[in-house]
């Protein structure tokens, strides 16, 4: 299974901020949109991820207020990004290796969109689910051996 499935199946919504944009313009867009991410994109090319980790950070350094801070001063400014083509075993080993949540999908400059950890074990999860359908249909369906004749059997 490759990205690429699970861009199929999720969409193409994508979210995107400015380096800088202001970081409580960002935490509104991800609250009103339910996301936990957003691409930073400066003139067209990636240029960081904003999680709600960042956010989160960021706001208790600030003592509990993202006050007039920008979106390019909390960024993860060199995050792991995959092709349509990356292979999910390949994904779940480099998110779990970062601790990261969400990855860009990039094809060479363009932004393809964005996959979670969440999509990756859904994707996963479904693919196994089906696994074990078509198993259970296959054992379901075996053909029984009809009961041999014993002169046959004594030869």
């Amino acid at each position: 299974m490759k990205v690429s499935d699970i861009l199929r199946v999720k969409g193409g919504t994508l979210y995107t901020v400015s380096p800088e944009e202001a970081l409580s313009r960002a935490v509104t867009t991800m609250a009103e949109n339910d996301i936990g991410s957003l691409v930073v994109m400066d003139h067209g090319d990636l240029v960081g991820m904003l999680t709600f980790r960042e956010v989160i950070q960021s706001v208790v350094r600030n003592g509990g207020s993202v006050g007039n801070t920008i979106v390019r001063t909390v960024m993860d400014d060199h995050p792991l990004t995959a092709t349509p083509e990356t292979e999910i075993d390949e994904v779940r080993r480099m998110m779990l290796g970062r601790h990261a949540r969400y990855m860009p999908v990039m094809s060479q400059r363009t932004l393809m969109g964005v996959i979670s950890f969440y999509d990756v074990a859904k994707a996963v999860v479904d693919s196994q689910d089906f696994e074990n359908r078509m198993l259970k249909a296959y054992i379901r369906d075996w053909p029984v051996d009809e009961p041999r004749d014993e002169q046959t059997s004594a030869n």
